[in-house]
């Protein structure tokens, strides 16, 4: 197996792929910043052969045997590796690692999302399954606490998606589900006509607009985190959530362009926000009940119930 991180340590990975993190990893603790850049190192290796590979038949056969490596006491890859270590010591469930290689693999063989139960869906897939992994990064263990931490993922995926309109054209993709969009094809996102330009600006609105419904829920769960870990969990939420805010000044046009937070704007975000939380004491209220609504379509999957979670 080969990709294009497979050389670079794990800090280097976040750093290079991951500027909105690495950015916040700063204010994690040094054991915690280094678990969450081994874990993102995994992810990217995974979504790179999703990506990036020049033959998506062989990238499938690929990403099915990295759930078999996971087990193997010899794996081969040195991701592979690094990730089954981590996993052992953190006792990480292997469910969510599972169903992250299965929206890696959809990627591959992509179909148009039809609706937004599927959205979350996948949006749980490739992204919420690393809000559960990142539970055992970050030592929590309170099973209350994973649909919060889902949610954030979700949040975070969904700007993604608003974000990357016209990339994932380029790539032959459309997340953007139908039942907002309308009948559109790739190369119509890429030079849509004033109808069009119109349907794409209303659904990635709709992306954003659910994205902060999401935003809202999974920033609750920052109150289960160790006081080590708070600061650079929230700040990395504000900081990504700032990205979608910046599509909606573009006028939510984001198949010609891609917005970027630049950095000043990114330490003035965290700045607000570390003295905002800590002022107003923000981590201290236990969250109660997470809102089963959000989760409609997730019935199944692991950790998306906290009553089913342990």
């Amino acid at each position: 197996m080969t990709a294009p991180n497979s050389d670079a340590s794990a800090l280097q990975v976040l750093a290079h792929h991951g500027r909105t993190f690495h950015f916040a990893s700063h204010l994690l603790g040094r054991e915690y910043r280094d678990r969450a850049a081994r874990l993102y190192a995994f992810c990217r290796y995974a979504d790179d052969l999703a990506d990036r590979s020049s033959d998506p038949n062989q990238a499938l056969l690929q990403l099915k045997g990295l759930t078999q490596a996971l087990h193997d006491p010899q794996p081969g890859h040195p991701r592979v590796a690094d990730m089954r270590a981590l996993m052992s010591e953190l006792s990480m469930p292997m469910a969510p690692v599972r169903a992250l290689l299965d929206g890696a693999r959809s990627d591959l063989s992509h179909q148009p999302l039809q609706s937004e139960v599927e959205l979350i869906h996948y949006a749980y897939q490739v992204a919420g399954t690393v809000g559960l992994m990142m539970c055992a990064v970050l030592d929590v263990h309170d099973p209350a606490a994973r649909p919060f931490a889902i949610d954030l993922g979700i949040a975070m995926q969904l700007t993604n998606i608003a974000r990357d309109v016209g990339d994932d054209a380029r790539l032959g993709r459309i997340y953007l589900p139908a039942d907002w969009l309308g009948p559109m094809t790739t190369a119509q996102i890429l030079d849509p006509n004033k109808a069009q330009s119109q349907a794409l600006q209303s659904a990635t609105r709709r992306a954003l607009d659910l994205a902060e419904v999401y935003y809202s829920s999974g920033l609750q769960g920052i109150y289960y985190l160790p006081r080590g870990a708070r600061y650079g969990i929230v700040v990395a939420a504000v900081v990504y959530r700032e990205i979608g805010r910046m599509v909606a000044e573009r006028n939510y046009r984001s198949w010609d362009q891609r917005a970027v937070v630049p950095k000043l704007r990114k330490l003035r975000l965290a700045s607000q926000t570390v003295l905002g939380y800590g002022l107003r004491n923000r981590f201290r209220d236990c969250p109660g009940a997470h809102n089963p609504a959000l989760h409609r379509g997730l019935e199944d999957c692991f950790g998306a119930n906290a009553r089913h979670a342990a």
